[in-house]
């Protein structure tokens, strides 16, 4: 369902961009084939024909500033001329036009007024163009905006595609694992997140658990330094007194003429001496008549 909109959106927008198309050539064709029209051979001015064979808003306006002082010029000359075919006639018509002294005043008011109108009329012009231009501005940024996004709509489908056939590849090439053997790596989203979640938190602990370690090692490294401190010197002794037991077994062995008189062996001699001794006589027993 979704593919099928995705096409029909498709072909209804190549539809508008075959139908409509919006450019400079378009908006310039009627005053191109009007001026083409008009002109009989060369143009009069030195613009060139570029403005009507490629044009673009930088030769449009050059022209534009062209034309407007070519017409200043051509309404000062009309001006000129007429003024002069008018005071001609006054002067040789019969009977001659006398203009007097209050008529040129009255004139010079009605001059001021459609003076102050005109330029009212000139400032509404400008803000009319300036508005226009600026309507123009958005329309093709506007424009612009729609031809980038009418270009991602047309390139995204086969992007959507691909992509669709790599997620197929992938899911093929790595199945989901199966209830008896479950894996990290192929958990859906949502236990996914509480995993990241518990692993942070793991995380946060053992750094927790690390940063107190490390502000409690130069104390512990303090207390390591003074017990080695004390150890050499026991460590010393122990080796000393190893020494003399090695020495005094030594002369234990070379002692007694070489029998070996050994004290320990004497010792469990006189005791199990004393042990026979006791069994024979009977201390034991007596010792316990006598104290009952």
């Amino acid at each position: 369902m979704a593919t099928q909109n995705i096409e029909e959106v498709l072909s209804k927008l190549s539809s508008l961009q075959e139908s409509y198309e919006l450019s400079i050539i378009k908006i310039s064709e009627p005053i191109s084939a009007q001026s083409t029209s008009d002109a009989t051979g060369s143009r009069g001015s030195d613009v060139s024909t570029d403005a009507f064979e490629n044009p673009s808003p930088a030769v449009l306006e050059t022209d534009l500033t062209h034309y407007k002082e070519l017409f200043s010029k051509l309404r000062f000359s009309y001006l000129e001329q007429v003024t002069k075919e008018k005071f001609l006639r006054a002067i040789v018509g019969d009977p001659p036009l006398i203009v007097e002294h209050q008529e040129n005043v009255e004139l010079e008011r009605q001059l001021v007024e459609i003076k102050a109108n005109l330029k009212a009329q000139k400032l509404k012009v400008a803000e009319l163009v300036a508005e226009l231009e600026e309507k123009g501005r958005e329309l093709a940024r506007r424009h612009q905006s729609i031809t980038q996004q009418s270009h991602l709509l047309t390139t995204l489908p086969p992007t959507i595609k691909n992509l669709e056939s790599s997620i197929q590849n992938l899911q093929s090439a790595h199945p989901p694992p199966s209830p008896s053997n479950p894996t990290h790596q192929h958990l859906p989203l949502q236990p996914t997140l509480s995993l990241l979640s518990s692993q942070k938190s793991s995380l946060a602990h053992l750094n927790h658990q690390l940063s107190s370690l490390q502000s409690t090692l130069p104390r512990k490294t303090l207390e390591l330094e003074r017990l080695e401190a004390e150890l050499r010197p026991l460590e010393s002794k122990r080796l000393g007194s190893l020494a003399g037991a090695r020495e005094a077994r030594r002369r234990k062995e070379e002692g007694a003429g070489g029998v070996g008189d050994d004290l320990e062996e004497r010792g469990r001699w006189w005791r199990g001496v004393e042990t026979g001794l006791k069994e024979l006589l009977d201390v034991d027993g007596r010792q316990e008549v006598v104290s009952v």
